[in-house]
């Protein structure tokens, strides 16, 4: 990392006006943990390249990591001038802040079942406003959105139909329009196991486990831990139970949320179970890479202002588990 660094360097200073380099370069520092030099650099490759969405969405992921989410969540708009996050052609106003009084707000998906299941949180402020809301989701999460949140939920397939709506807004936009702060964030628990299963009344503790995420994921390998790690919390003092749709049987996130209803913790890697329980109140400790960890987790902390029933658990070494593993077994031990 230091080699690609000075060679960054050495480009930038090379030719000044160029903002490619300084935008590679800001994301290696970002990864060094050099955040106000690579903040730096980025904002330098902005004024070169105010056309530049990449860097903005750069900037963005690199403010918000820092909690710093005014600035963060508006710049992270520059995400849809992406083709990959590109917004969708809809005949209707986009909710830009407007008074939602006595409006019907239809609320578009975008990205994952985590960060979808993270800003549903937003529907209920929407609906505390005065919409009349309409969350649109991924079909594995309609059962369980439709039965906690108190607004009309339909799933993304194929031909939909939804009421004319007065405004419209991206899901994951939500958070800048309501103008969130991580002292601000609505913390409390919003999703609901449908049947919940009923807790067992045995000694040992119940523990949902989830060891690696999907596959279709670019870093997926480095959020996922290795085998021993993995064996290591199988074999925690408790019945643990693996949470995967393979495992379970799951048929969508309503299933996997009655079965944690029933746990006393879950433990999991960067996944969006770790998110569903999170958005249930449930005790979940979330084991993070020291590479390319997402920014919705910020830097150093051990909690998380989205979901206060987490504790955060960081690799100090990129690929290593072991010591997360092992301080893991160590609390467990002392609960």
């Amino acid at each position: 990392m230091e080699a690609a660094a000075s060679e960054y360097r050495a480009l930038a200073a090379d030719d000044p006006a160029d903002a490619e380099p300084l935008h590679h370069l800001g994301g290696v520092l970002a990864r060094q943990g050099a955040l106000d030099e690579a903040e730096h650099c980025y904002r330098r490759a902005m004024a070169l390249a105010p056309e530049a969405m990449v860097t903005q969405r750069a900037l963005a992921i690199l403010l918000l990591s820092q909690g710093r989410f005014s600035e963060g969540f508006r710049l992270f708009e520059a995400r849809h001038e992406m083709a990959q996050y590109a917004k969708p052609d809809l005949p209707y106003a986009e909710w830009r802040g407007e008074p939602l009084a006595d409006k019907r707000l239809l609320i578009w998906p975008e990205q994952g079942f985590g960060d979808q299941i993270q800003f549903a949180r937003f529907a209920a402020v929407a609906r505390a406003q005065g919409a009349e809301v309409t969350l649109m989701c991924w079909p594995a999460l309609q059962r369980l959105f439709a039965s906690s949140l108190g607004v009309q939920v339909i799933a993304a397939e194929g031909a939909v139909e939804f009421p004319d709506p007065d405004y419209w807004v991206m899901t994951m936009s939500l958070a800048q329009r309501f103008g969130a702060t991580p002292q601000t964030l609505p913390s409390e628990p919003y999703l609901f196991a449908p049947r919940p299963q009923a807790r067992t009344t045995g000694s040992r503790r119940r523990v949902g486990l989830v060891t690696r995420g999907s596959a279709t994921f670019a870093a997926n390998h480095l959020r996922s831990l290795d085998q021993g790690g993995e064996a290591a919390l199988r074999a925690l003092p408790a019945e643990v139970v693996g949470l995967t749709p393979e495992e379970t049987g799951a048929q969508d996130f309503a299933d996997t949320a009655d079965i944690i209803a029933g746990l006393d913790l879950v433990i999991s890697t960067d996944t969006s179970v770790a998110h569903l329980a999170g958005a249930m109140g449930k005790p979940c400790w979330v084991l993070l890479p020291a590479a390319w960890v997402d920014w919705r987790w910020m830097r150093e902390r051990r909690d998380s202002p989205w979901y206060p029933s987490m504790r955060l658990y960081r690799q100090t070494r990129p690929g290593d588990w072991n010591g997360v593993v092992e301080t893991v077994r160590r609390d467990f031990d002392r609960l």
